[in-house]
């Protein structure tokens, strides 16, 4: 009887300190986490705040839009780092012991993230170098994808192409392969070519073009303007046609010279070559009695 009394009291005594100390770390725990989440909640507002500031200092600099996307990118990413970190802090895990886990995985971690590391260093490169900045019209030449740059963040450049798509390219493909900025002049050369039938008068023909070069609307001023045989094609002669355009109005300035060369070419009885098919129907019984077919 005493030693089961014995026994009991012992057990009572054994799970009182265990859901003390249950309690007690439970209850540790719990205000870990509300502080935890506090901390969060201040330190992104201050970070908000940091950015922010930072970014009002460098639009003041008149530093370029790009600097100042790429900036943002890697001071938020830094921020919230050390936000991470202070708030492991809280939980009695030791900066060090993280650095010191991070230094043992950083062979692993470079091998998986190799590529957002060159595209990281393909950005840096974009900054420093200039190819584009953000406002240019860039042709990506690898798989021709082609747009005005709105953004260069941390690993992507978002392009926006004339009908209002949105281009993700990586900054390691845009910093090691050619591109065309269509956008680095404030003027921008046509070349354009209008094909006439070899029975027209070239003379003509070279006269007509030339004053539509004169009289378009917007052309720059004081610049060249070259009419001349592009090349004695099959079927046609080629006629070259180059002048200078502002950029912003250079697409609009190409179709009203199209749409003018071809109204005027057909007023002034100048033919325009196209591609022309004759087709043979051939009648099964008049072939059989040797008679001819027709042609359409």
């Amino acid at each position: 009887m005493q030693a089961g009394y014995l026994f009991l009291t012992v057990n009572s005594g054994v799970l009182t300190e265990w859901l003390r100390k249950f309690l007690s770390g439970s209850l540790d725990f719990f205000w870990s986490v509300v502080i935890a989440l506090v901390v969060w909640f201040i330190g992104a507002k201050v970070i908000r705040f940091i950015r922010k500031v930072i970014a009002s200092s460098l639009e003041r600099r008149e530093v370029d839009t790009g600097v100042r996307q790429f900036t943002d990118g890697v001071l938020k990413i830094l921020c919230y780092v050390v936000l991470i970190l202070i708030i492991l802090n809280l939980f009695g895990i030791q900066t060090s012991s993280v650095a010191a886990a991070v230094a043992s995985l950083g062979l692993t971690a470079g091998l998986a993230l190799q590529g957002s590391l060159s595209n990281f260093a393909g950005g840096v490169l974009i900054l420093l170098l200039k190819p584009f900045k953000v406002g240019d019209y860039i042709i990506e030449d690898t798989h021709k994808n082609e747009g005005t740059v709105t953004e260069i963040s941390i690993f992507y450049t978002r392009l926006r192409t004339i009908d209002n798509k949105i281009v993700v390219i990586p900054n390691g493909t845009l910093a090691n392969s050619s591109l065309t900025n269509v956008t680095t002049s404030d003027k921008r050369q046509t070349d354009l070519t209008f094909a006439i039938s070899y029975d027209d008068d070239l003379r003509k023909a070279e006269q007509l073009l030339n004053h539509i070069a004169e009289t378009t609307e917007g052309r720059v001023a004081g610049t060249d303007i070259k009419v001349f045989v592009r090349e004695l094609a099959e079927s046609s002669v080629n006629l070259g046609f180059r002048i200078w355009l502002p950029m912003d109005d250079y697409w609009d300035g190409v179709w009203k010279i199209n749409e003018r060369v071809k109204l005027t070419f057909d007023r002034e009885g100048i033919t325009i070559p196209y591609n022309q098919l004759d087709v043979n129907l051939i009648d099964k019984e008049k072939e059989k009695n040797g008679q001819d077919t027709g042609t359409v």
